[in-house]
C-alpha cells in the first residue's frame, strides 16, 4: 500500500503567507503619521476593503482551488481570458513597483543594526540595500516552494508577529506608567494652522480634512490591506482547498487587523507626528522605547528581524503574482519564453524580468534627495495599479454569481445575489475611492513640485496598464503551446 502524500501546505503556513503579503510592518509609520485619526482611517479600510476583499477572494478561492492561477483564473471565468490577463498583469506590475517600498524599509531596519539611524534617510544606501536584497530573494525564489515557503513563514514570524507584538507590549508599558502620548499634544504644523478646535488636527478620531491632499494617505493605507488573493494560486496545495482555503483567508484577516491597528497606535503614542519618517518610524519607536526600558541593547536585534521580515513579505510576495503570470504565459498571452521553468517549475524568465525592472526603479532613490517621499510616489504609482485590479475582481465576483451560479462554492459571501452586490458593492466603493485620492499629494509630507507628483503617478498608471493592452493586440496564435 502506497503512503498517504503528506500535504504541501497547512492553513497555518499558508495564512502566515497570507500576513506576510498584506501585513508589513512598514505600514505602522504611515498610519501613526496620522496621529489618533488613524482608527478612522483603519476601520474605512477594514470596512470599506479589507472585509469585502477577504469575502470575495474567499469565494472565489474555494471555487477555482483546482485550476490554480488565482485572480488571472476568476477574471478569466466571468470576462474573458483578454480581462483575465489585463488583472493578473496588474496585480504582477504593481507588485513590482512595491518591492522597492518593502525594502526601503528594510533598508531604514537595517541603519539601526549597523548602528547607524542616519543612514536610513540616505537614498544611495537605500537603494543598494533594495538591490541586494531583491536579487538575493529572487534566487532563494527560484530554489522552489519549500525554500520560499520557508522563508516566507519564518520570516513572518520573527521579523512581523514578533515584533509587532513586543512594539504593543513596550507601547502599554508605556501608557500604564504614565508616559505623555505624542499624538496628544498638539505638533508644531498644528499649532500654527487654524485654532478652530481645542485639539491638534492629529489628535482628533475624525481627519481634519480641507480637501482631498488632506486625506491622500487614505489611498496608501488602503494598499496596506492589500493581497488578501494573492496566495489563492497555492490554495491546490493544500490538503483540502474547497474548506481550507476560507480558514487561511479569515485567520490571515484577524492578525492583520490586530498587528495594524494596536502597533500604529504604540508608535503614535511615543513620537510626534512630524517627527516620524515613513521608511524609519518603526525603529525610531523601538528605540525610544527600548531605551526608556533599559533595553536599548536590543535595537540591533530589532532591526535585523524587521528587515528579515520585510524580504519574508517580499519572498511571499515574488511566487504569487509571478506565478499566475506563468499561467497566462502557458495560455499564449505572452511570448513562449516567458513560460520558461527551471526543474523545480519555476518561473525563471519572468523572475530575472521583474527583477530588472525592480532595479530600475530602486534608481529613484539615487537621485530623490528626501527617501520618505520616493517611498510615497512609488507606493501611489502602487496603489493605482493595484486598485484598478481590485476592481475587476469584484466585479467578477458579481458575474459569477449570473454566469455561474451553479459552480461549486465552498465558501459563498452570505445573502444570495444581493449578498454579493452588498459585499463586492462596498469594495467597488472603497476601491474607487482610494483611486481618485491617490492622484492628489498629500498635505502633510512635502512632495516638491505637486505637478510633478502628478504626473509621475498618472504616467505609472498609463504605461503599466497600457502594456498588458499592447502585448494583446501584438499576440500570436503560435505562442500558445
Amino acid at each position: 500500500m502506497n503512503k498517504p502524500v503528506s500535504p504541501k501546505m497547512t492553513v497555518f503556513t499558508l495564512s502566515m503567507m497570507i500576513v506576510a503579503a498584506v501585513c508589513s510592518l512598514r505600514g505602522l509609520p504611515m498610519m501613526a503619521k496620522e496621529g489618533l485619526s488613524m482608527i478612522f482611517y483603519i476601520l474605512f479600510a477594514a470596512i470599506m476593503f479589507l472585509l469585502p476583499a477577504s469575502l470575495v477572494a474567499a469565494e472565489l478561492g474555494g471555487a477555482f482551488s483546482k485550476q490554480g492561477g488565482g485572480v488571472y483564473t476568476w477574471v478569466k471565468e466571468a470576462f474573458g481570458s483578454h480581462w483575465g490577463f489585463t488583472a493578473i498583469w496588474l496585480q504582477w506590475i504593481q507588485n513590482v513597483v512595491w518591492y522597492p517600498t518593502i525594502l526601503a524599509f528594510a533598508a531604514g531596519a537595517l541603519a539601526y543594526l549597523f548602528m547607524d539611524p542616519a543612514l536610513a534617510d540616505k537614498g544611495i544606501y537605500t537603494g543598494i540595500i533594495i538591490l541586494v536584497c531583491y536579487w538575493a530573494a529572487t534566487f532563494l525564489t527560484m530554489a522552489g516552494l519549500d525554500v520560499a515557503s520557508a522563508v516566507t513563514k519564518y520570516g513572518v514570524l520573527l521579523g512581523t508577529v514578533l515584533p509587532g507584538i513586543l512594539i504593543v507590549v513596550l507601547g502599554l508599558l508605556w501608557v500604564y506608567q504614565g508616559n505623555p502620548l505624542q499624538f496628544m499634544v498638539p505638533s508644531a504644523v498644528a499649532a500654527s494652522a487654524e485654532k478652530v478646535a481645542a485639539q491638534a488636527p492629529h489628535a482628533r478620531l475624525f481627519p481634519h480634512i480641507t480637501g482631498l491632499g488632506s486625506i491622500a494617505f487614505l489611498a496608501g493605507i488602503i494598499l496596506l490591506f492589500a493581497g488578501v488573493e494573492v496566495h489563492a494560486v497555492h490554495a491546490n496545495e493544500l490538503e483540502n482547498p474547497a474548506k481550507q482555503f476560507p480558514q487561511s483567508i479569515f485567520l490571515s484577516m484577524i492578525i492583520i487587523f490586530l498587528l495594524f491597528t494596536l502597533g500604529s497606535l504604540a508608535v503614535a503614542a511615543v513620537i510626534p507626528a512630524d517627527d516620524i519618517s515613513l521608511t524609519a518610524g518603526l525603529m525610531q519607536a523601538f528605540k525610544q522605547l527600548l531605551d526608556k526600558f533599559h533595553l536599548g541593547f536590543l535595537v540591533p536585534v530589532i532591526g535585523f528581524l524587521a528587515a528579515f521580515g520585510a524580504i519574508g513579505s517580499v519572498m511571499s510576495w515574488i511566487g504569487g503574482p509571478s506565478r499566475g503570470l506563468l499561467e497566462t504565459a502557458k495560455n499564449g498571452e505572452l511570448p513562449p519564453f516567458m513560460a520558461k521553468t527551471n526543474k523545480k517549475g519555476v518561473q525563471i524568465n519572468i523572475l530575472i524580468i521583474q527583477a530588472i525592472i525592480v532595479s530600475l526603479l530602486a534608481l529613484l532613490y539615487f537621485v530623490m534627495d528626501n527617501v520618505s517621499v520616493a517611498f510615497f510616489v512609488l507606493s501611489a504609482m502602487t496603489i493605482t495599479l493595484y486598485l484598478a485590479m481590485y476592481i475587476l475582481m469584484f466585479a467578477a465576483a458579481i458575474k459569477l454569481r449570473y454566469s455561474r451560479p451553479d459552480l461549486p462554492r465552498s465558501y459563498k459571501v452570505p445573502g444570495g445575489i444581493f449578498g454579493m452586490w452588498f459585499v463586492a458593492g462596498i469594495g467597488l466603493l472603497g476601491v474607487c475611492f482610494a483611486l481618485v485620492v491617490g492622484f492628489f499629494p498629500p498635505t502633510n509630507l512635502s512632495v516638491g513640485n505637486p505637478t510633478l507628483y502628478v504626473g509621475l503617478v498618472s504616467a505609472g498608471l498609463i504605461i503599466f496598464i497600457g502594456l498588458p493592452l499592447l502585448i494583446n493586440k501584438i499576440k500570436k496564435p503560435e505562442w500558445k503551446k
